[in-house]
């Protein structure tokens, strides 16, 4: 059970004898001022609030899973996140698709920049980059596949995975969230599993976030990586998800934050907390 879930227990004596002694409120309040802190109610669910304090102590460190269709997808999506868990201490590794590389314009291939920019946000972020190997625009789901992602995965143990929403226009943000969901379900619905959102109203689509991280004070570091990849028009881009980041704000009571869905069945424990 999650350990921050809270069960209210009370004596059903303090709470209402009805044959004999009404209770007043005032008795009502001195037997709830007892009650016992165990395992239940998600505090997530009433409050959104993010469930790692952030102390320099922390323990467990954490293994985080950013994985996204292209270069720079996790970056736009997640980078105050990631940024929040490598200044904890936590390894996050940047799991791409594909390395930018197209197989339909011959003679052209522009994957030995996109690396390169992808290499160099991660040093910003203190992140590491890992490609799965597929083609840009030519992403495949089938059994070989699902297999691949799934050694690929379960070989960099993580305790959390961020994915794309499976709805998303691009087809390579929709095919590596159902490689992702197919290791999840192979690897035990063990780690916990949050989805992600880029350029909201282009790309993503009907996403409501249950959970937010105030990313205030990480969002220049995200912004100096998504600006890493300068051939991907971040002008443009960033923009897009500064819009967006300023609107998770405001739902959450920030001035800017990343907004993200759990999966129902996930273990919830996973993001940074607001300071």
């Amino acid at each position: 059970m999650s350990p921050n879930s809270v069960r209210i227990i009370c004596r059903s004596s303090d709470i209402l004898d009805h044959t004999m002694n009404p209770i007043s409120r005032r008795n009502m309040l001195a037997g709830l001022m007892g009650t016992t802190v165990a395992v239940g109610l998600p505090l997530a669910a009433a409050t959104a609030e993010p469930q790692i304090k952030e102390r320099p102590d922390a323990k467990p460190k954490l293994k985080v899973v950013v994985t996204g269709g292209h270069p720079g997808d996790p970056e736009y999506g997640c980078g105050g996140t990631i940024a929040r868990y490598t200044d904890l201490g936590h390894e996050v590794v940047l799991l791409y698709l594909n390395r930018g590389d197209w197989s339909d314009k011959p003679g052209y291939d522009p994957s030995p920049v996109r690396v390169a920019e992808a290499k160099k946000a991660c040093e910003i972020l203190q992140a590491r980059p890992v490609f799965a190997g597929q083609l840009d625009g030519q992403a495949i789901v089938d059994p070989a596949h699902y297999e691949q992602f799934h050694r690929l995965l379960e070989a960099e143990q993580p305790q959390v995975v961020f994915a794309h929403w499976p709805i998303d226009n691009h087809a390579d943000h929709r095919a590596i969230s159902l490689l992702v969901y197919e290791a999840w379900l192979r690897m035990g619905k063990k780690f916990a599993l949050y989805y992600y959102e880029v350029s909201n109203g282009e790309d993503t689509l009907q996403f409501t976030p249950t959970h937010y991280v105030d990313i205030t004070r990480t969002e220049p570091r995200k912004k100096l990586a998504c600006y890493a990849h300068a051939s991907q028009a971040p002008d443009k881009y960033y923009g897009l998800q500064a819009m967006v980041t300023r609107m998770r704000g405001v739902e959450s009571g920030h001035p800017q934050a990343e907004g993200y869905i759990r999966h129902v069945q996930s273990p919830d424990f996973a993001l940074p907390m607001t300071s």
